[in-house]
């Protein structure tokens, strides 16, 4: 008698199992090939083993009213990757790339954060700093549900994207998204957002040192820091830890592979 199986995990990394077998083989999905071209290689990488990243695009780092704006930086290069992001993003779900938002959100009570880390963003103590209500509008700095650590309503976000809340630069660190992107099966990643040179690239590197290939993607990031930080970071990133690309080449690279 042949009883059925049922699924058991995400695909790729899913079993089939019934009261007699469970089948660990892991059918992996059909394969994409395209061929991308970067400012180093070309490269022929698989989409059904991608993932785009998209880092801290929201309104504490992109906003007028946000967060850095209030402490007086100027936010224009931030929002400057929300126009290439808007092209790109509805191509690569239609390919079946999976788009994961990591947005800076801490817990309500900061339990996992150290003094060192407050300080960072509130040197004297009297400033607003993480999860302070800004004066503009009340919004908790960086802090998860609140206004402040939504994404710019200008960028659209649909039910099937994927959210992670990060708590520190890396997006690695003490957050679940090593854990979804095994059970994605993604090992090929895009890197895109604010600010190129900290938090996008902190990480990419993680994600370098966990064994993932990392493709920034140039005009889909920015940076507030001033420029030598964003050529230090372009010149680290083709030197050490991956490639570096631009939307039009990818949106070239799908529109090939569908001909």
């Amino acid at each position: 008698m042949n009883l059925p199986f049922r699924t058991l995990g995400v695909s790729p990394n899913a079993w089939t199992v019934n009261d007699a077998i469970a089948d660990i083989t892991r059918p992996q999905k059909p394969p994409q090939p395209v061929i991308l071209s970067t400012e180093t290689k070309t490269l022929r990488l698989d989409l059904a083993k991608a993932a785009i990243l998209v880092i801290d695009m929201q309104n504490d780092f992109c906003h007028p009213d946000g967060w850095l704006a209030h402490i007086g930086v100027d936010v224009t290069p931030a929002r400057q990757p929300i126009k290439p992001l808007n092209n790109l993003l509805p191509e690569l779900r239609d390919a079946g790339v999976p788009v994961i938002w990591i947005n800076w959100g801490n817990r309500p009570d900061l339990l996992n954060i150290s003094a060192g880390s407050r300080h960072v963003y509130n040197p004297t103590g009297a400033g607003v700093g993480l999860g302070d209500p800004l004066p503009s509008n009340g919004a908790r700095v960086l802090m998860a549900g609140s206004w402040a650590a939504a994404v710019v309503d200008e960028l659209e976000q649909v039910p099937e994207d994927i959210r992670v809340d990060k708590y520190r630069m890396s997006g690695f660190w003490d957050t679940p998204l090593d854990s979804i992107l095994r059970n994605l099966g993604s090992t090929t990643l895009f890197f895109a957002g604010v600010n190129a040179d900290q938090c996008v690239l902190a990480t990419l590197c993680d994600a370098n040192f966990l064994g993932y290939d990392c493709v920034l993607v140039k005009d889909c990031s920015a940076t507030t820091s001033p420029e030598y930080c964003w050529l230090a970071t372009l010149y680290n990133v083709k030197q050490c830890f991956g490639f570096v690309t631009d939307s039009q080449e990818i949106l070239t690279a799908l529109q090939k592979s569908e001909e």
